[in-house]
């Protein structure tokens, strides 16, 4: 669900958390008049594990990878080379 800018007529500029299909015509603080703002947003925020583990790998797990990828290109050069005799 996303976050939505409204400005009550009393209260000011606040963030209210609802569903796309809802709409806000009261403010919950004091029951004024709101109208939805547009949004200036342009963070980005990733919630949850794993992403500073994937993005962060170690030097072995990245030594690794690389002696993977080019094990996987030595064979596939091979493969070629073998069906070009």
């Amino acid at each position: 669900m996303p976050t939505y800018e409204y400005e009550c007529v009393n209260c000011g500029i606040f963030e209210e958390f609802h569903g796309i299909n809802t709409t806000l015509t009261r403010c919950p603080k004091c029951s004024g008049e709101v109208r939805r703002l547009i949004s200036q947003n342009s963070n980005i925020i990733f919630k949850g594990s794993g992403f500073h583990v994937t993005d962060y790998r170690s030097g072995d797990y990245n030594s690794k990878a690389a002696a993977e990828k080019s094990e996987g290109k030595a064979s596939s050069s091979a493969k070629s080379e073998s069906k070009a005799s």
